[in-house]
């Protein structure tokens, strides 16, 4: 029999089967008395540019980027308030898939939880 998870990486997207992912890894860090760790991965689809250098106000990037941090923020603020501990956020840029296994890697996740659909 293998040991409970003491860590466990939490990736969302916003979707609801995200959501319904962060209830449940929020239940089995509660469970386990594992850390929980929470990723979204903004997806760089198109490159960035703007026409001009005196282009004024916040770039595309800058605005997902905004976009993106509220997301996570708000999917941290559900989770607290259903009584589970976030041990730490990570807001991360490329491709979801191999960010998160990534990410998981350098933190020694010991278990990654992730939706069933959604990004």
């Amino acid at each position: 029999m293998s040991d409970p998870p003491t860590k466990i990486l939490l990736a969302t997207d916003g979707s609801a089967s995200s959501v319904e992912a962060a209830r449940r890894a929020a239940g089995m860090a509660h469970a386990f008395g594992a850390e929980l760790h929470v990723v979204h991965v903004m997806p760089v689809t198109q490159p960035y540019h703007l026409v001009g250098t005196d282009a004024e106000g916040p770039s595309l990037y800058e605005e997902d980027k905004q976009w993106a941090q509220e997301l996570l923020d708000g999917q941290v603020r559900k989770i607290e308030e259903e009584g589970a501990n976030v041990a730490k956020t990570y807001l991360r840029t490329g491709e979801p898939d191999a960010e998160v296994v990534a990410l998981g890697e350098d933190i020694g996740a010991d278990m990654i939880v992730v939706g069933s659909r959604g990004m």
